[in-house]
């Protein structure tokens, strides 16, 4: 496969709808349809990653009969099947809709499933009542434990008297949802405690969870799997050696990786997922001589500039709450230091990970400096992180450091992705997963070096732009790109803005002011939405578990009191449509280098044309494929489309790269940067692949002119497969009709 295209599948959009738009798909280029988990999750998911059954296809998207029929319409055009799989946990939210949870739970420690699950100690502690007191409201029902809507097993011989009485004879304990935090006895997928972990690595838990899947691979049914979330699972190294070695087939796993940080070379994958691609992509659009001005407007407005003293601040602050269960647990493995110090301890260390986790014994560099930094900035624990490390590094793949490093993820994900990207609000554009939201932007040769390094270590990983987890889509962020070219005038406006009408909370100030102008147009009802979950995700005046209810009004009144107010209103439509045009050029030079750069470009549905998404479930919205449809025969017939708000232009870009990819793969390979000369050279990102040269557009809105800036083409006619226009590297006549060019070397 050459490219990948990910739709979300879900109940109204399942197999049978997949099949549908297949055509539609293989004409536009794709290699290979991408979807979201596809094994039987809770009852109405909408996203599939909540299995409950991992031994057959989710009957909600059409059961085994419509996979097979959609595997077979994949077949009969051309195109290969990848799917999203999720090793590190299963959903127990409808403990009757998970059978083997179900057994856990009747039968506790005698259930063949005991094992399958990361449970601590028996009774399990189930978080749903309101309170502890409402134990009294559970009622037995025949061999069932009720609490309203919530059923429970009765284990076998165990349901006389009272129904408080009988819970008391169970193998859990149904208690007041707030204390899982700190009591929760069984391992979760970071703080949901509706997902609970799965012991993959166990053998026969592995053979249980991945024999459906296994079997469609060796059926050729399918041909690649993306891996959720391998930094959960006790041994990732070793699993992806136990799946690649079962599977055979193309491999990439949902691996987060800091800048400059390398996948582990031992993996036997094709490479992550594609987040730090999206990083270097988005980033050489972010102009880094803005960092300065931007740091004024956020510090005028009350919002903190020092990126480090924010994820400090809030991976503590989930080691202290969400995840003190998970704290405490590890530091009862600590030998010879009291339980207080060793859990302050453990949860220094997590905090201070420069990275998402480390890979013992293969990488000992990531857990090194973590511990250094706790030493170097609380001495008064220095013998307690002297013992941590001793046992930790005495024994590498001992529970110990194998939960700490489990662990060490859950705190930067939910620290840092979760918190500080929604409480550290001066830039928004670069609050991206995989991103470094205190990097301000990625200058032409740190772009260049790292596409030159994807191509010579992993040129088979994926690379995205857009994804279900993305705080904002590819085309929002090439928009607020544009902010960090005329900074005093968004200074300007947005102070005005907040003397008007601004928030009460200034980070959240300064990222609705963002959001609005880099998702225009959108309605107060969507903004209304996302800036709810912003606010609690945030965690600075409400929060999920803690609200406060004043505050939750006046957020949620905001969108409609801004949008109905005409002065302001009018202020808005001008600025954004001030920031549109040259967004799009950074959104058509994002696309170009991503589709034509080193990797397998995934394409997130519905992104061939402007998308102006926000967070999941924002992101998740309908596509309206007959739109896309039309457009595409339109261009098939040789229609050149302009650069307008029907986003036929990009959808122009991703037909021919895609396109040109299945077709002739061969140009896709090798990797040099493509210089030019001229008074405008800083505005341009150029590079060659095999006789095949991408160029993009950088800096729109500071471009007056080329001005004789030419391109260093190497020897050769040149003909750009947009327009079908010859170049000679000149950049006002290589980019007269797009802000891109896409340029074949002629026989």
């Amino acid at each position: 496969m050459e490219s990948t295209y990910r739709l979300q599948l879900r109940p109204g959009f399942g197999f049978a709808e997949a099949a549908d738009i297949a055509e539609y798909l293989a004409e536009l280029g794709v290699g290979a349809v991408y979807t979201s988990p596809v094994l039987t999750p809770t009852p109405g998911s909408t996203h599939g990653y909540d299995v409950v059954d991992p031994t057959r296809a989710n009957p909600e998207l059409g059961g085994e009969a419509g996979r097979a029929a959609m595997v077979a319409r994949l077949r009969a055009l051309g195109l290969d099947l990848v799917v999203d799989i999720v090793p590190n946990h299963m959903a127990v939210e409808v403990p009757s809709a998970n059978q083997w949870w179900w057994d856990v739970l009747a039968h506790g420690p005698s259930s063949r499933f005991a094992g399958h699950f990361d449970i601590a100690s028996f009774p399990v502690l189930v978080p749903v009542l309101g309170s502890d007191d409402e134990v009294s409201q559970l009622t037995v029902d025949g061999d069932r434990l009720r609490y309203h809507d919530h059923e429970f097993p009765i284990a076998p011989g165990t349901g006389e008297g009272t129904a408080q009485e009988v819970h008391e004879r169970q193998h859990y304990r149904l208690v007041d949802w707030r204390r899982a935090s700190k009591e929760l006895n069984y391992r979760r997928f970071f703080d949901i405690t509706t997902l609970a972990g799965v012991r993959v690595e166990v053998p026969e838990v592995f053979e249980d969870t991945h024999r459906e899947v296994l079997r469609w691979i060796a059926d050729g049914d399918v041909q690649g799997l993306r891996v959720d979330h391998p930094d959960g699972l006790a041994d990732p190294g070793g699993y992806a050696e136990r799946l690649a070695e079962r599977a055979g087939c193309w491999i990439v796993v949902e691996k987060i990786l800091e800048p400059g940080e390398s996948l582990p070379a031992s993996w036997p994958v094709a490479g992550t997922t594609g987040y730090d691609a999206l990083r270097e992509v988005c980033g050489v659009f972010v102009d880094p001589a803005a960092e300065k001005a931007v740091n004024a407007i956020a510090a005028d407005l009350g919002v903190p500039t020092d990126y480090g003293s924010v994820v400090d601040e809030c991976r503590r602050l989930i080691t202290d709450t969400s995840l003190a269960a998970e704290v405490t647990r590890i530091a009862r493995l600590l030998s010879d230091v009291d339980i207080e110090r060793a859990s302050r301890v453990v949860a220094e260390v997590m905090a201070a990970f420069p990275v998402y986790r480390s890979y013992q014994p293969e990488d000992d560099e990531h857990w090194l400096a973590a511990v250094e930094a706790v030493r170097g900035t609380h001495p008064d624990l220095a013998d307690a992180v002297d013992t941590l490390d001793r046992q930790v590094r005495a024994d590498p793949r001992g529970e110990l450091a194998t939960r700490l490093q489990q662990t060490s993820g859950m705190v930067v994900a939910k620290g840092t992705e979760d918190t500080a990207f929604y409480r550290y609000t001066r830039f928004v554009a670069l609050n991206e997963v995989g991103g470094d939201p205190g990097r301000f932007g990625v200058g032409l040769d740190e772009f260049h070096a790292a596409q030159a390094s994807r191509e010579a270590t992993h040129p088979r990983a994926m690379t995205t732009l857009s994804t279900h987890d993305t705080k904002r889509s590819e085309d929002v962020r090439a928009r607020l790109a544009v902010l960090a070219e005329i900074p005093d005038e968004f200074a300007e406006v947005v102070r005005r803005w907040t003397e008007r009408r601004g928030l009460p909370e200034p980070t959240l100030n300064l990222l609705a002011w963002q959001t609005l102008v880099g998702a225009w147009p959108i309605t107060a009802d969507r903004l209304a939405d996302y800036l709810t979950k912003a606010s609690r995700e945030a965690k600075v005046r409400t929060s999920w578990t803690d609200g406060d209810e004043e505050f939750d009004a006046a957020v949620a009144a905001w969108p409609h009191q801004v949008l109905g107010d005409p002065g302001l209103l009018a202020e808005v439509r001008a600025f954004a449509a001030r920031i549109t045009p040259p967004g799009w050029s950074n959104a058509l030079g994002q696309k170009l280098l991503q589709l034509a750069g080193p990797g397998i470009p995934d394409v997130y549905q519905g992104t061939e044309l402007w998308d102006l998404s926000l967070v999941d479930p924002d992101n998740r919205r309908p596509v309206d494929f007959t739109e896309r449809r039309d457009l595409l025969d339109k261009l098939a017939a040789g229609w050149p489309p302009p650069v307008d708000e029907t986003g036929a232009a990009k959808l122009h870009v991703v037909r021919t790269v895609l396109r040109l990819r299945r077709e002739r793969p061969e140009l896709f390979t090798g990797y040099r940067p493509v210089g030019a000369e001229g008074p405008a050279d800083q505005h341009v990102v150029a590079f060659e692949r095999s006789g095949l040269i991408a160029v993009a557009t950088r800096f729109p809105a500071r471009l007056t002119d080329w001005g004789g800036t030419r391109l260093a083409l190497p020897v050769g006619s040149w003909v750009d497969q947009l327009t079908g226009r010859a170049s000679d590297g000149d950049l006002a006549e290589t980019l007269a009709d797009y802000p891109v060019a896409l340029l074949l070397r002629g026989e």
